[in-house]
């Protein structure tokens, strides 16, 4: 029987969010906004993810005019099967907004 692969916090944080548009091509700056993490983790996450079959990256099809091109990623259907397997494990985002819920009545 195969083994279920462990991934950090930040991994799974990075899949759910690809998961959330599924087929939808997203560029890393707007996947760091969103998911809160730094270049230095976001992007070698989103190359380990590519390698591994669970996203997909490739170059923008056209240079836009007055910048470079960019990578763009998307979730496959591999790592969408790793998004629903792993959909009970907190990540770092549901602990914070945990450790922060009060009930809308107890507010001032």
């Amino acid at each position: 029987m195969k083994a279920t692969p462990r991934f950090s916090r930040q991994t799974l944080v990075v899949l759910r969010e690809l998961a959330r548009g599924v087929g939808v091509w997203q560029h890393g700056y707007s996947l760091a906004q969103l998911t809160g993490l730094k270049s230095g983790s976001l992007y070698p996450i989103l190359m380990r993810l590519a390698d591994r079959g669970l996203a997909e990256a490739e170059w923008e099809p056209a240079q836009p005019s007055g910048r470079p091109r960019r990578h763009q990623y998307r979730i496959t259907a591999e790592g969408l099967a790793v998004v629903r397997a792993t959909a009970a494990e907190p990540t770092p985002q549901d602990q914070r907004r945990a450790s922060t819920w009060e009930p809308i009545g107890d507010r001032e």
